[in-house]
Order: structure tokens, then sequence, then C-alpha cells
């Protein structure tokens, strides 16, 4: 089922990801560019367990405000978390395997979508 809106949900788990600590969070319009989904969010993860923490956060919140998760994997290796909204994916990444993945290479033309909130909000 697709979300209501995948737009606020891809920047909401960013901001997920980077209040619980993620490092080198972007969030990407792949509206166009991938027959898949229409956003990813990506981050990198500091230890196995903060990982699981943010993709235990990101969860809650999806069940909170009535988002379907399709499907995750990931969560026992804590290496590749990968949380699956269908028009939103959130990877997290422990270092080393975001470095050896590179989806930031991988969809280069995608434009980065400002998810981090102003300082007066």
């Amino acid at each position: 089922m697709p979300n209501k809106d995948p737009l606020q949900l891809a920047i909401e788990l960013a901001r997920i990801a980077d209040e619980n600590k993620s490092e080198d969070v972007i969030a990407l319009d792949l509206r166009g560019i991938s027959p898949v989904t229409d956003f990813v969010v990506v981050a990198t993860g500091t230890s196995d367990r903060q990982l699981r923490g943010v993709a235990d956060r990101a969860t809650e919140y999806g069940k909170k405000v009535g988002e379907q998760l399709y499907g995750s994997s990931g969560y026992e290796s804590a290496a590749w978390i990968l949380l699956d909204y269908v028009d939103v994916v959130l990877h997290l990444f422990a270092a080393s395997y975001r470095e050896y993945y590179d989806l930031e290479l991988l969809w280069g033309d995608a434009p980065r979508i400002e998810w981090a909130r102003s300082e007066s909000a």
C-alpha cells in the first residue's frame, strides 16, 4: 500500500536517524529515477546497538503514523539494516558497508531533500 505522504515520511525517517546519533544522513528524491521507490534515506551508524536503536525508533514511528512496513532485513547482523515502506526505503549502514555499497554514487543524479529542522522549528 502506498504511503499517505512519502516525502514527509522520508523527512521524518532522516530526522529520526539524525536525532539518534547517526552520521552523514541524507535523503534522496528518486521519483523518475528509480522504478523501485520514490525516496531513499541513507545513514551511517556508530555501532550495531545504535543501528538497531534507529531501526526500532523508525519502526515505532511508522506504526504511530499508520505507515505499513513492507519488509525489513539486516537487523540481526546490524551491518546494513533496510526498512522498506514501498515509497520510502531507509538504509542504515555500518561505516564500512556504506563506503563499499556507495548508494550516493549509484543515485548521484538524485536531488537531495532538505530534512533538517530550522532553528525556529
